[in-house]
C-alpha cells in the first residue's frame, strides 16, 4: 500500500487492487465540521452521548467529536458483519457492548457507512430497549441505493453509490485505514 502519510497520489494499491481517490481530505474535514455545526445546534443545552461503531467509524469519530462544542459522553460498540468481504454477510454479531446506560439519554450514533442498515437496525433494537430520551444516526457515508431497511439518518456526511470505498477508518481486510481520503474501487 502507499505511505498514508504524505498522501497526494491520486491512486493507491491494496491487496492488488487499485484504488482512486473519490472524496478529497479536505472535502471530508469540511463537511465534518459542518455535521459538528448542526449537531451542536441541535443539541444545545443537553448532553448527549456519542456511540461510535468500531472499528471503522474512529477516525471520523474523533475528527467529528473534536468538532462538536456541546457538552457530550461518548462511549463504543463494535459489531461484526463483513469479516474480510467487500460486501455485508448481512449477519450482525455484537462483539463489544456499551458501559454507558442510555435510559432516558440522547443517543447519537456515529457510523462511517451506511450500506445495507443491518447494522443500524440492530443498534437500534439494542438501544430502544433501554428506552433513550432520543435516538439519531449520523454517518459519514450513505450509500441509498443499497438500504434494505427504512429508518431515517439524521446526519449525512456523502450520500455516493454503490461500490466499494476504503480510507479514512474504512477498510480493506484491515488495511487501509490509515488513509486520509476516501478512495473507491477503480474499475
Amino acid at each position: 500500500m502507499n505511505s498514508a502519510i504524505n498522501e497526494p497520489a491520486q491512486f493507491v494499491t491494496v491487496n492488488n487492487e487499485r484504488f482512486r481517490v473519490f472524496i478529497t481530505e479536505e472535502k471530508i474535514k469540511t463537511r465534518v465540521k459542518e455535521l459538528a455545526e448542526e449537531i451542536n445546534r441541535n443539541y444545545a443545552g443537553k448532553t448527549p452521548i456519542l456511540i461510535g461503531v468500531l472499528n471503522g467509524s474512529f477516525i471520523f469519530f474523533s475528527d467529528l467529536v473534536r468538532e462538536i462544542t456541546v457538552d457530550c459522553e461518548i462511549d463504543f460498540f463494535k459489531l461484526s458483519s463483513y469479516g474480510d468481504a467487500k460486501i455485508s454477510s448481512g449477519n450482525v454479531k455484537l462483539l463489544k457492548d456499551l458501559n454507558c446506560q442510555v435510559t432516558e439519554r440522547d443517543i447519537i450514533i456515529v457510523e462511517d457507512i451506511i450500506d445495507s442498515g443491518l447494522s443500524i437496525d440492530f443498534i437500534k433494537n439494542l438501544i430502544s430497549k433501554q428506552n433513550p430520551r432520543s435516538f439519531s444516526v449520523v454517518t459519514l457515508l450513505y450509500k441509498r441505493d443499497c438500504v434494505k431497511i427504512d429508518f431515517k439518518v439524521d446526519y449525512i456526511g456523502f450520500q455516493i453509490p454503490n461500490h466499494f470505498v476504503i480510507g479514512y477508518g474504512l477498510d480493506y481486510t484491515q488495511k487501509a485505514r490509515n488513509l486520509r481520503s476516501i478512495y473507491i474501487l477503480d474499475k
